[in-house]
């Protein structure tokens, strides 16, 4: 149900990336609390994930299509504070999730159900303001209804990484009793596909360069953990215990770093989905490897609307859980402590960031 909100103030306390780098220089910045513009609801954040894509830009290795000054956070959870006249699916009060870009909802790839490459839509926290603010306009189209049992934090993670991850699992037709191999298994994107694959009956190895985050993934549905740090090939160790058949399918979230022993991985008519590159590095790829073992190679970028609808109901029924590492306060020094947590890799799942 709708709750009474807080007067919204005029001015807000805003996250901005001063100099890029690693780390980054950061401050809070005030700023006037948007006014939504015609189909737009004001959302006060309750939580915003720090995903993989924020340190990307706070260090400087992604710029193309970022706004000059943006605020970075596409992962929010957050509670209608306002809405423009011409809104009537939402109030104030309503929990809603967002997607990750601010799809229109009308053009035609909205309408095909792709609303994560909206023909008009900017992303989030990319092309226009995020949630490293204590609010954000965007379109109401671009919402989902959130229920009161998923905590925001947890909720936060529900479009990306757990709908990204959801998407691209689909993506490859995972079927039960198939061998997935996930890489970066420890991260947000990879501890959430190996709970996916192992809901759909897959036996999945989590490919990690995090020893300790090994027994986490076994709780999350790893029937396996390797250790691809110190030179190791962790396609040999997949050959080995598929008896040289290979992988069925290998959901990637690294991208170059283990390149090219990701693709080495697949058996014939394996599925390979792409869902993370860390470095923008370039990899190379022989077309022969692809077409002689009959591989397809999926690039996976977001999530659509009948997804996260999807990820928030099997969230709320309890079959997937969103992995929360660590809540730090939005704050420099606590959007800085997240920064350090996800360059380290010291996190499990994702780091999320809260107004305070």
């Amino acid at each position: 149900m709708p709750v009474p909100l807080s007067p919204v103030p005029e001015t807000m306390a805003a996250l901005s990336v001063v100099e890029t780098g690693r780390p980054p220089a950061l401050a809070m910045v005030n700023r006037p609390v948007p006014t939504p513009a015609p189909g737009e609801a004001l959302l006060r954040v309750d939580a915003c994930g720090f995903c993989h894509h924020d340190l990307l830009v706070m260090d400087g290795t992604l710029r193309r299509g970022v706004a000059p000054g943006v605020t970075l956070g596409h992962e929010i959870a957050a509670t209608v504070a306002a809405v423009a006249d011409d809104v009537s699916d939402r109030q104030p009060g309503d929990r809603v999730v967002s997607l990750l870009t601010a799809a229109c909802g009308r053009c035609a790839r909205c309408r095909a159900g792709r609303e994560h490459r909206c023909l008009t839509g900017a992303g989030i926290g990319h092309g226009r303001d995020g949630g490293f603010a204590p609010y954000v306009a965007l379109p109401a189209t671009a919402l989902v209804p959130l229920p009161d049992g998923i905590p925001a934090a947890e909720a936060a993670l529900l479009a990306c990484p757990l709908g990204v991850a959801l998407a691209g699992v689909a993506a490859v037709d995972v079927a039960a009793g198939e061998t997935v191999a996930v890489t970066g298994a420890g991260g947000g994107l990879g501890a959430h596909a190996v709970q996916i694959a192992a809901m759909a009956g897959a036996q999945v190895i989590a490919v990690t360069t995090s020893p300790e985050k090994a027994p986490a993934l076994e709780s999350l549905g790893a029937s396996l953990v390797i250790e691809a740090g110190d030179g190791l090939d962790f396609a040999e160790v997949v050959m080995a215990l598929t008896d040289d058949a290979g992988a069925d399918v290998v959901v990637d979230t690294v991208g170059p770093p283990l390149w090219p022993a990701t693709l080495r991985c697949l058996g014939q008519y394996g599925r390979l989905a792409l869902l993370g590159d860390l470095t923008g590095q370039p990899a190379s790829l022989r077309l022969a490897e692809v077409i002689f073992r009959d591989l397809r190679v999926i690039g996976v970028s977001g999530v659509s609307r009948p997804t996260l609808e999807r990820a928030v109901g099997l969230a709320a029924a309890g079959w997937l859980r969103p992995v929360v590492s660590q809540t730090r306060p939005l704050t420099a020094e606590g959007v800085g402590a997240a920064w350090r947590l996800v360059a380290e890799r010291r996190a499990l799942g994702r780091v999320v960031v809260a107004p305070e």
